[in-house]
């Protein structure tokens, strides 16, 4: 299946990372979104984010890493690429705070592919606006 997965994941409490080449950076406590695509196999992309033991690869994989980090939901939408679409209108949205420059999108146009939820709950009705549907279980 191809398709874009929305990740949720808590920040249990601050703090400092490095997230690769680009550099160190806080997390403050709260939940954050975000927006991958897996257009070749959507379902070993998210496998693969569920797994502690992994390599450091993608930007994210450096956040999921650390301890006090916990993916609480997981939505998807299959077929074409939507994570750019979906990332202009999240940034545009004053319910959530884009977060580090070019973090997921350093292969695209898009400021960033992470942002933290400034008004909880705000989340689960965008990805449903937008046609998501939320994994029963992760």
């Amino acid at each position: 299946m191809k398709g874009t997965y929305v990740l949720v994941i808590k920040v249990k409490k601050k703090i400092n990372i490095c997230i690769g080449k680009l550099g160190k950076f806080t997390f403050p406590t709260g939940y954050y979104i975000y927006i991958g695509s897996g257009q070749n196999n959507l379902e070993k992309r998210v496998q693969r984010h569920l797994r502690k033991e992994k390599k450091l690869f993608w930007h994210v994989d450096y956040l999921l890493n650390h301890p006090e980090v916990e993916i609480k939901k997981i939505w998807i939408r299959e077929g074409k690429r939507w994570e750019c679409n979906l990332a202009r209108k999240i940034a545009k949205d004053t319910g959530f705070k884009a977060m580090i420059s070019k973090f997921g999108s350093s292969d695209c146009g898009c400021e960033t592919h992470l942002f933290l939820v400034l008004k909880p709950g705000k989340e689960d009705k965008v990805l449903k606006q937008n046609r998501f549907f939320l994994l029963d279980s992760i």
